[in-house]
């Protein structure tokens, strides 16, 4: 009797994806960080990254990876739904922080995938994908309605996510306020913005700030937030999936010590070490909790750099962010869509790889699919294309 308890259980175990084998992931989206603003795929990088440089010694660098779009929330569509942007009802742009859900509860995206796979699904940062917001008035398309001390509807827990902890948009676009899986972590106390005349890297848009949200403290608290998660899930018997888009190092470009000034450069390229140095305490808490061999991390940018990173500036130190293709952000032309991607996972991948093999980002959703043995449905990943030949030194995806 016992023999055949052990053997449904394992069963359901196998049915319900429950597998240890899965390995966690970690996608890491950064917010407007050029192809030329890390060593591993621009040797004249000027700027310091020596965290992102150790992972690419240790996993695989794309030289020829390319973002959907050009602008945040297109891109962000593409990423989680494997679909091309223009597949979706935004026809141009990108959301507000006041927008309402762009992905509708029944599109298939990555997490819903992982989910079948028996992943618990975490996103922790910045969304800028539209959530509902309680408004007394829903006409109203801006913040003065908003009543913040109900829940916030339609946000990432039905897109796939078990959970998730988050602001809405980009970092200079109000309401300033954490969301914890539709909970509104504290009430705006304040209302706050600084011009683009009296900081011309630091500047956001006035709006509502809740009392425990800092802006320059923004970068390293959903850090110490997933450095938390991680920790807490390598506990668990299951994988997990953590979805970490930053809202780094697009503006308010705002460094804080150690880094402030560490680059002799400019703040944005101080922001870019920062954001290096996260990196590098995550990597940390991987290891520190036994689940390194077995975990996935990626790591990208959902566009070109923005010109708020004072290209001029920048050159003035040999340094640029497009490593030498032609425009940035918001461009039709290569600066705004070639992006870095580094992948490592040591059980999987082969350490100090570099390909030319073409990448999109939207190819996350079928390189999990591959990963977790899923079969292709007609509608979930449409645009994808799984990178896990790349992975074993193929130079064609599939």
């Amino acid at each position: 009797m016992i023999k055949h308890l052990l053997i449904l259980s394992s069963l359901l175990s196998f049915l319900y994806g429950n597998n240890p084998a899965h390995p966690n992931v970690v996608f890491v989206l950064a917010d407007d960080l050029g192809i030329g603003d890390i060593s591993p795929t621009n040797p004249e990088c000027k700027i310091k990254t020596p965290h992102l440089q150790k992972m690419a010694d240790e996993g695989i660098t794309f030289m020829d990876a390319h973002s959907s779009s050009a602008v945040c929330t297109p891109t962000r569509y593409g990423v989680l739904t494997g679909r091309y942007n223009w597949r979706s009802r935004l026809a141009r742009g990108v959301l507000s922080g006041t927008s309402n859900h762009l992905i509708p509860a029944e599109r298939a995206t990555v997490g819903h995938l992982l989910q079948k796979a028996g992943y618990h699904t975490q996103m922790i940062g910045k969304w800028h994908l539209g959530w509902d917001w309680a408004k007394a008035d829903t006409s109203q398309k801006n913040w003065k309605d908003i009543d913040f001390s109900k829940p916030v509807r339609n946000g990432p827990d039905i897109n796939g996510f078990s959970n998730y902890y988050g602001h809405c948009g980009s970092l200079d676009m109000p309401p300033y306020v954490w969301v914890d899986t539709g909970e509104i972590t504290a009430q705006p106390n304040r209302e706050e913005g600084v011009d683009r005349t009296e900081d011309p890297y630091g500047w956001y848009r006035k709006g509502p700030i809740g009392a425990d949200f800092k802006i320059d403290q923004v970068l390293p608290h959903l850090f110490d937030k997933s450095v938390a998660y991680v920790k807490e899930r390598a506990k668990k018997k299951k994988p997990f999936f953590l979805y970490l888009p930053l809202p780094a190092p697009h503006t308010p470009i705002v460094p804080v010590p150690p880094y402030k000034d560490a680059s002799k450069m400019n703040p944005y390229a101080d922001f870019m070490m920062q954001v290096d140095g996260h990196m590098g305490a995550l990597f940390a808490a991987i290891k520190e909790v036994g689940v390194d061999e077995n975990t996935l991390v990626f790591f990208t940018s959902d566009n070109g750099c923005s010109n708020q990173a004072n290209f001029e500036k920048l050159a003035e130190f040999g340094h640029d962010p497009s490593a030498g293709y032609r425009g940035h952000k918001a461009d039709i032309y290569e600066g705004g869509h070639r992006v870095p991607m580094i992948v490592r996972w040591p059980k999987g991948i082969k350490a100090g790889q570099k390909t030319n093999t073409l990448a999109c980002l939207t190819d996350l959703y079928d390189t999990m699919r591959d990963i977790t043995g899923q079969k292709k449905i007609d509608h979930g990943g449409e645009d994808s294309f799984s990178l896990v030949p790349a992975f074993k030194g193929k130079s064609k995806t599939t």
